[in-house]
């Protein structure tokens, strides 16, 4: 969007009338910014946040078995409290998100 400068002397329609389409096409592609082609993942690589290097960190994560009230979904493969069963407890061994 361009900004107008409304104490500027203005032109008369007939200065108007009689740009040419190639002068008026100059003016157009002139006032466009340049565009900027930058590959996002480059970008994003030199991009760090502060206190994000976890290189020395070691995770753990303790793994809990499957409880005897729960059921692995057969579509989904998430692990689901009984009462998400879809059809009951009698039913085939799916969630009610994937049902």
């Amino acid at each position: 969007m361009s900004t107008t400068d409304y104490d500027a002397p203005r032109r008369s329609t007939v200065d108007l009338e009689e740009d040419s389409l190639e002068e008026l096409k100059s003016r157009r592609t002139a006032a466009q910014s340049p565009a900027l082609d930058v590959d996002e993942a480059e970008a994003a690589e030199g991009f760090e946040l502060p206190g994000a290097d976890l290189s020395g960190e070691e995770l753990t994560v303790s793994v809990i078995p499957m409880q005897a009230d729960e059921f692995r979904c057969s579509r989904c493969f998430l692990v689901h409290h009984k009462s998400q069963r879809a059809g009951g407890s009698a039913g085939p061994d799916v969630c009610r998100e994937c049902a």
